[in-house]
């Protein structure tokens, strides 16, 4: 969709651009399907008091947006003079890179040790696999010098979904 997306904005059919964004997490309501739902199921369901699988080791990177995070970088891209992209229309959100243990660590000093104990590890071979195969780091420098902003760390995404998404 990047590729026709730019042959028509270089053919002039309209003018766009396309932005990547991270896994947005902590995503509200119950869990999809989608391999990449463990990486909200592991702080939304213990803060449920409810029992959560962890399908992946805790040495997983990845990287990650609040809900917040995403609306806002849609906002922004709405109003950003797209002259100041140039040729080069698709850009890399900014989002937190992090480990599934400093996932878990940021529960915990949100949340405290009632909620991280609440999370089983439970390898899943499937996931395991498909999860290996993503990217784990992204150069959202561009994204940052047009003023596209990310949240500062993983608590700070635990706390916006405390504060506006959960239950």
């Amino acid at each position: 969709s990047e590729l026709m997306l730019g042959d028509y904005i270089r053919k002039g059919y309209f003018d766009g651009m396309s932005i990547r964004l991270p896994t947005i997490c902590v995503r509200p309501g119950k869990a999809n399907g989608a391999a990449s739902s463990f990486f909200s199921g592991i702080i939304r369901v213990p803060l449920s008091r409810k029992e959560a699988i962890l399908p992946v080791s805790d040495t997983v990177r990845h990287w990650h947006a609040s809900p917040r995070s995403a609306a806002g970088f849609l906002r922004h891209a709405a109003t950003l003079d797209l002259d100041r992209l140039g040729g080069h229309r698709a850009l890399n959100m900014p989002g937190v890179s992090c480990t599934v243990a400093e996932q878990i660590e940021a529960l915990r000093d949100v949340a405290g040790e009632s909620a991280v104990s609440l999370i089983r590890p439970e390898p899943n071979e499937t996931i395991m696999k498909i999860v290996a195969g993503w990217p784990r780091n992204f150069s959202p420098e561009r994204a940052i010098k047009l003023g596209f902003a990310a949240d500062p760390d993983f608590a700070s995404i635990v706390r916006t979904y405390i504060e506006e998404d959960m239950p």
